[in-house]
């Protein structure tokens, strides 16, 4: 009987959301966060790790994000986009 190799296993990490994070964060783009509970923040992506965002807020203190909160996320101007009236 032949032998089957082995379906090599998907990279855990393939860097995509940190590109992301990187590229709104370079551009300086306000971000809408949505968190888990319903809440939405409006900022820029000061700093990111594996498991925050800092978020560069203008009418509110700055704030440390734990991403396990983050439900989505997306650029502001895209608001119009997302309206549904």
């Amino acid at each position: 009987r032949a032998h089957r190799a082995k379906k090599a296993v998907p990279p855990e990490q393939t860097n995509a959301e940190s590109f992301y994070h990187l590229k709104q964060m370079t551009n300086e783009t306000r971000m809408v966060i949505v968190l888990k509970d319903g809440e939405d923040l409006r900022g820029t992506i000061e700093w990111f790790d594996k498991q925050a965002l800092k978020v560069h807020r203008a009418d509110a203190p700055n704030i440390l994000l734990l991403k396990d909160n983050v439900k989505y996320m997306y650029k502001e101007n895209e608001d119009k986009l997302l309206d549904t009236d």
